[in-house]
């Protein structure tokens, strides 16, 4: 695939060594919309933290995820694709995402090696320029010899100092050198967070994200980046091994909010059964999750409920 950035033997050894110095530090994860920033993100902590669906644009806020191991603690930081947006919301995510680049130790440029280079990713590699220190070429499960070879060779004309890494974020294939490279490139520091930490993010926030995922999933094209989870209430009860959560979903028209209920609840039952499911199972107690649909209209446009939402 890539010629650059080859395992070795010594690669594979993730032993520490005394005189191996413990380093920690932020790794932020960058790109144009639909690279497979989250699905990378969520592989390589081992848990999900990202909304991951096939439509750009799917994550909105600066998710972190920290990965601990006895040499390293590397905090992933997930990003928003840097694009161009007019609009309040797409404005926000742009800035969030590059100001998470601003605080990185190391950049990271996410690229898919399926689909090969567009203009949106030469506008992001330049954008990002030096700090730029590891690109992942992503998707090598579906990507052919071929495209790998070509997107490959694009990236180091664009980024000729960088280390080029094939990796599949969904099987997991070859990130461990991504791992190794990230963590080399890091400060020497002591862990910045408890090792048992996985996440900035609140348990709360976990429960918005999957439940806009499914609602992602469930609409399709029918309601392209006009919804958004506010979670009302989200109460445990551990002597019935019992989560409670309340959400509401906010569209911004009537016409929306029946897409989003379906005839006689159907859409809206679905989306609810699909989120339970993935909750338990993530949180590992039983779930009973309660959504409502409201209209607030242009809420996308509104900077009283983006702060809301924490965009």
């Amino acid at each position: 695939m890539c010629p650059r950035a080859p395992i070795t033997e010594s690669d594979t050894d993730t032993n520490t060594t005394a005189a191996s110095p413990h380093r920690a530090g932020f790794v932020t994860l960058v790109g144009r919309p639909n690279v497979g920033k989250s699905t990378l993100l969520n592989g390589l902590v081992g848990t999900k933290l990202a909304a991951v669906s096939a439509k750009p644009q799917t994550t909105r806020h600066r998710i972190v995820g920290i990965l601990t191991r006895p040499e390293a603690q590397i905090v992933l930081v997930d990003t928003p694709g840097i694009h161009a947006g007019s609009t309040p919301l797409n404005s926000r995510m742009v800035a969030t995402a590059r100001q998470s680049l601003g605080d990185a130790d190391v950049a990271v440029l996410v690229v898919d090696g399926a689909s090969g280079l567009a203009g949106g990713d030469r506008e992001v590699a330049a954008e990002v320029g030096r700090r730029a220190r590891v690109v992942a070429v992503n998707k090598t499960d579906s990507a052919s010899q071929g495209a790998l070879l070509t997107t490959c060779a694009e990236v180091a004309r664009l980024l000729p100092d960088a280390e080029i890494v094939p990796v599949s974020a969904l099987t997991g294939d070859n990130v461990e050198r991504l791992i190794q490279l990230v963590a080399a490139g890091l400060p020497e520091s002591p862990s910045l967070y408890p090792a048992e930490q996985v996440s900035e993010q609140s348990e709360r926030f976990l429960a918005s994200e999957i439940i806009r995922e499914k609602i992602i999933e469930q609409t399709r094209d029918e309601l392209p980046y006009t919804t958004a989870v506010v979670i009302d209430d989200f109460k445990e009860e551990p002597a019935r091994n019992l989560l409670v959560i309340q959400a509401t979903v906010f569209v911004e028209r009537a016409t929306q909010k029946g897409i989003m209920i379906g005839e006689r609840g159907s859409r809206i039952r679905d989306i609810g059964r699909a989120a339970r499911i993935e909750l338990e199972a993530i949180f590992g107690c039983r779930v009973f999750l309660e959504l409502h649909v409201k209209v607030v209209r242009e809420w996308s446009k509104d900077p009283r409920v983006l702060r809301e939402l924490g965009l």
